[in-house]
């Protein structure tokens, strides 16, 4: 890379002289790393982004431990932005107030007063309403922070120090989960039950070689601070913690209330994590409005501090289980929560790491806070045995020693150089007080040093002993684990605690065929579907005797006459090989000209609609393209749930040539140059999707009819006249598939059909 040379003027001019691609990409790279390190991603160590470390860390600064008054938050916010957080004052009182919400933390860390937000969506008060204050988790998160246990590093004006990482008393990088956005990755972690991830630290510290299957038997899932049934298979679960990626589907937990003779209603107790319980309202409403859930006639929030959402079936025949499958199926009552556990790791490399990689790498950050701690405690006993020494010495010689101080000029030197003390030594004997020099002080200094003894060999063996460090680890862990036992949460009905109890439940999806419920509520009766030449549908009850008193818009015509019921489902063939399903319930009555079919499926207007027919279980289609290739495939493979439909016949530019009913063992197949050709229907290969094989070679032209018969009865073409006409001679044109054929028979329609189009 060229460097930027800088042009005449003086060192002073700060215009560079430099391509723009490299200026922007290095600037752009630059904005990149500081968004994955400094802002998007959390730390695995203690699962914190910076914003939420330095509130935490400025926090504790104030002393609003929660034994203290809680303060205003715009008091910590500007304590935040002004010494550690150089952004706006806005992003800083948003991450307080997620640390505040018991909707969104599994385990708060700072408990608010005022108006924090709810699960409705609704925003905080502003920051100079509301106050707050530390919770006690949040002290286990900061234990040790002025023990040496972390590195500290600059601030962004270099006038003050914040820590790199707090000491981490507990997970709380898998306890309260993380989210965020970087530049070209992103990160999406659950929250979890504390008590089972120190369970399952207990294990890796009892057997370092126990396997993410072994973690699950301690950590079986998230634990949403919102609850929810969570219904993701067990074999799902142990790919996205061996990964670290993949999702977890949860759904609102809900009970059935008898309302008397014979009816009841659904009531919804807890909703999937961080979905919000007005937009969830507005959504079942517009659902029941748009006539999108057939099983549901009323919703009503009669929330107060507890969640209840009261759902009405439209029928008392509805079972509850299938109007909450059908209802998990349109609404967020039931999301699907993404993993991405990409974190930072001590050295500040992002990386996706999976649940074991997770949880090791905080027992070792646990492991360099105790040892840190431990040497700075070591430090501290050399200090006061050194003083200790030096008190001791001038307890056995106090006759000289009040000599020297109440006599010589300079009595400090005269101590240092009579008894051989240090600074710190002479310093202490000269500040002791007369009233310290009993008897009974000199037995309590003996005693004091002898413990202090005690206390560093113990610390000296602990520093020279893995085993004696993951020892404590642990007992360290088990401690945490009772103190979040009592720390009680507004969620926990009946005081129960926050970090053992656990709120989201497990369970399997129950198999439901909500489809077919909903289509016993419809009402079977015969219509008759009209598709004009146009595109515009619309379904006339009963049969039509008639076509031709059938109305259309000007310039249009009649294009498919459809006999079906209301509970029959619609499959339409396009020239572009895919397969639309409209159900015939929802199509429009014929008291109009109907709808444009357009509007209701995604179809472009260059393609065409080749067939219409209601679906019927077991029955089987001939598909082919215009090419002269083909297969048999189950009707069952042509219901598509999208707009867009099911692309099932690979076709090119020419498109597709027919959708045939599979009624006979044979099959006759026509050409554009007028040959035909018949061989045994079993030599089509049954496929699901696909181009097929070849049925019929031509030199010019494609593939333009087929007839599909029973070899007993024989063939047959139907004339322009609308009469069959029986085709004698048939085994004639019996021949090998992918064969050129023969000349059509004398009489047979000059369109080169079998029916006419």
């Amino acid at each position: 890379m060229n460097k930027p040379v800088l042009p005449p003027g003086g060192p002073g001019d700060r215009i560079l002289d430099e391509p723009l691609t490299e200026a922007l990409s290095r600037r752009y790279l630059a904005y990149a790393l500081s968004t994955i390190s400094s802002r998007a991603l959390p730390d695995v160590r203690d699962g914190l982004k910076p914003v939420h470390r330095r509130v935490l860390y400025a926090m504790n600064n104030m002393r609003l431990n929660p034994e203290s008054a809680a303060r205003k938050c715009a008091k910590v916010v500007g304590e935040v932005m002004g010494n550690f957080h150089p952004h706006g004052d806005q992003s800083i009182y948003d991450a307080l107030v997620r640390l505040a919400q018991d909707f969104a933390q599994r385990i708060p860390l700072v408990e608010g007063q005022g108006n924090f937000g709810n699960i409705d969506g609704d925003n905080a008060a502003a920051m100079r309403y509301t106050e707050c204050r530390m919770t006690e988790a949040a002290t286990l998160l900061l234990d040790g922070i002025d023990e040496d246990a972390v590195d500290f590093r600059p601030t962004y004006d270099g006038q003050d120090e914040e820590p790199v990482v707090l000491p981490a008393g507990f997970p709380n990088l898998l306890a309260n989960g993380s989210s965020g956005i970087a530049v070209g990755m992103a990160t999406s972690i659950p929250p979890h039950n504390a008590a089972e991830l120190i369970d399952a630290c207990q294990l890796l510290l009892a057997r370092p070689d126990a396997t993410t299957e072994d973690l699950l038997e301690r950590v079986p899932g998230p634990d949403f601070p919102t609850g929810g049934v969570i219904v993701e298979p067990r074999s799902s679960l142990l790919e996205v913690y061996e990964t670290g990626r993949g999702g977890v589907r949860v759904r609102a937990k809900w009970e059935k209330e008898d309302t008397g003779r014979g009816t009841y209603q659904i009531v919804v107790t807890e909703i999937p994590y961080q979905v919000k319980k007005s937009d969830l309202v507005e959504q079942l409403a517009d659902l029941i409005e748009n006539k999108k859930a057939a099983l549901l006639g009323d919703v009503r929030d009669e929330s107060a501090e507890d969640i209840r959402l009261v759902l009405e079936p439209k029928s008392k025949n509805v079972e509850p289980e299938v109007l909450m499958e059908s209802l998990f199926k349109l609404s967020a009552l039931e999301s699907r929560f993404p993993v991405n556990m990409n974190v930072l790791d001590a050295r500040g490399t992002p990386g996706v790491m999976g649940l074991k990689q997770a949880l090791m790498a905080f027992l070792v950050h646990r492991r360099e806070v105790l040892t840190r701690r431990a040497r700075h405690r070591l430090a501290k006993i050399e200090a006061r045995l050194h003083i200790l020494d030096g008190l001791l010495i001038a307890y056995l010689n106090l006759d000289e020693v009040i000599r020297i101080v109440r006599y010589e000029d300079k009595p400090k030197e005269k101590l240092i150089e009579t008894f051989k003390l240090s600074d710190i030594q002479a310093d202490a004997i000269l500040n002791t007080r007369l009233r310290q020099l009993a008897k009974l002080e000199e037995m309590e200094i003996r005693r004091e040093h002898a413990e202090l003894m005690e206390e560093r060999d113990g610390i000296l063996a602990m520093l020279a002993s893995d085993t004696l460090q993951w020892k404590l680890v642990g007992e360290g862990l088990a401690h945490v684990r009772a103190a979040l036992l009592k720390i009680k949460h507004p969620l926990d009905k009946g005081g129960r605690p926050t970090g053992v109890m656990g709120r989201s439940i497990f369970a399997d999806a129950p198999l439901v065929d909500a489809d077919a419920a909903m289509e016993a509520l419809i009402v079977r009766e015969p219509i008759t579907i009209i598709l004009s030449d146009r595109g515009w549908i619309r379904a006339a009850k009963g049969k039509v005797e008639d076509p031709s008193e059938l109305k259309f818009k000007e310039g249009d015509k009649l294009g498919f006459l459809v006999p079906a019921e209301t509970t029959d489902k619609l499959l339409i063939f396009s020239s572009d090989g895919r397969f639309f399903t409209i159900g015939c319930d929802k199509l429009p009555s014929a008291r109009g000209h109907g709808e444009p079919l357009r509007m209701m499926i995604e179809l472009d207007d260059k393609v065409k609609i080749l067939d219409v027919f209601p679906f019927k279980a077991g029955r089987k289609r001939i598909l082919a393209s215009k090419l002269g290739y083909g297969f048999l495939m189950p009707e069952e493979e042509a219901l598509a749930n999208r707009k867009a439909g099911k692309q099932v016949l690979t076709v090119d530019e020419a498109g597709a040539a027919f959708c045939l009913e599979a009624t006979g063992d044979q099959l006759a197949v026509i050409g554009d140059n007028g040959k035909i050709l018949i061989f045994p229907l079993e030599e089509l290969p049954e496929m699901p999707r696909g181009k097929g094989v070849k049925l019929q070679a031509y030199r010019e032209g494609g593939l333009r009819d087929a007839l599909s018969f029973n070899a007993e009865t024989g063939g047959f073409w139907i004339d322009p006249a609308g009469r069959r006409r029986d085709w004698t001679d048939w085994q004639t044109f019996v021949g090998k598939r992918a064969g050129a054929g023969k000349m059509v028979p004398r009489g047979f329609p000059t369109s080169k059909r079998f029916r006419p189009k």
